[in-house]
């Protein structure tokens, strides 16, 4: 006697949620349509800043000598000359603070996460961070002027700005290179303790590479913010128009630095047209910053 047996298939449900109410699904559908508002009508400043900075910032730009000289010689309220210098002075500032920013940052977030375990020293070093990130960068300015230059007698420089930049961009770095090492699953530390891997090589090879796209744009966000800081300029340089590598003696202009000198100027068509100019070079420069800081940490991080 043969026994049949039946095996049953699923059956599968082309419309999973026939079973919600008419009411529900409104107000889902009115819920939905505030965050696309809410999303479509904070996008509206920003492209509105864009389309205008674009507008009036391309045309000195397009000149051949916009990147290829300074203001030597050139009076600012006349057609001509570019921003080079200004474009250095911005890049060896933010490269000198980042120099020292990043490194200190990221061990400071890395002994918060791995070796604090909540105590004393770990809760004093978070407590003085976040005091660090509501600190306006006029303060820090005015900071340093009195340690650096008052106190210990040093001229005003780029490297001046440079400190006052290092007391922006740590808190940011700290902040978000903490949170990023935080979302590393505790499950991967703990199969390479298993292992018998040490700690500080499963920080090394396993934690920072995993998080290290979120690192890097932690690091982008403190970089972008500090570049364009005008308040450091302002009291710890000299403006110039003539290029200087230095960052230890003389002054050195910046990119706002650069527009202060623009704005003060007057109103005027060509200095406007400068000032602009000077504005749309800094959103480029962050913005390649950016993409090239993404195509690093995308090439180097951890492949899922």
């Amino acid at each position: 006697m043969t026994t049949a047996t039946t095996i049953a298939t699923p059956v599968s449900n082309p419309t999973p949620f026939t079973g919600i109410s008419g009411s529900r699904k409104l107000t889902n559908n009115i819920v939905t349509g505030i965050v696309w508002f809410a999303m479509l009508l904070a996008l509206v400043p920003l492209v509105w800043v864009l389309v205008d900075l674009i507008v009036r910032g391309t045309g000195p730009m397009l000149s051949s000598e916009w990147f290829t000289s300074s203001q030597r010689g050139v009076p600012l309220n006349v057609f001509g000359g570019g921003a080079l210098h200004a474009i250095i002075g911005t890049f060896v500032q933010t490269a000198m603070a980042s120099l020292i920013s990043i490194p200190i940052g990221v061990f400071t977030a890395i002994y918060l996460v791995e070796y604090s375990k909540g105590g004393f020293l770990g809760r004093m070093t978070t407590f003085m961070v976040d005091i660090l990130s509501g600190v306006p960068s006029i303060v820090a300015a005015l900071f340093v002027f009195a340690m650096w230059i008052t106190l210990f007698g040093f001229e005003r420089s780029g490297f001046a700005v440079a400190l006052s930049l290092v007391l922006l961009m740590i808190p940011i770095v700290v902040r978000n290179t903490e949170e990023m090492l935080r979302v590393v699953p505790m499950d991967l530390r703990e199969a390479t303790y298993a292992l018998g891997v040490p700690k500080w090589k499963t920080i090394a090879r396993i934690v920072i590479p995993t998080a290290l796209s979120g690192i890097v744009t932690g690091i982008m966000l403190a970089v972008a913010r500090v570049m364009g800081e005008s308040a450091p300029v302002l009291v710890l340089v000299g403006s110039t128009q003539v290029m200087n590598w230095d960052p230890l003696s003389g002054p050195q202009s910046s990119l706002p630095l650069m527009m202060l000198d623009m704005y003060k100027a007057g109103a005027l068509p060509v200095v406007l047209d400068k000032l602009w100019g000077a504005a749309l070079t800094l959103v480029l420069i962050i913005a390649l910053l950016n993409i090239g800081a993404r195509l690093i940490s995308a090439k180097f991080s951890v492949k899922k």
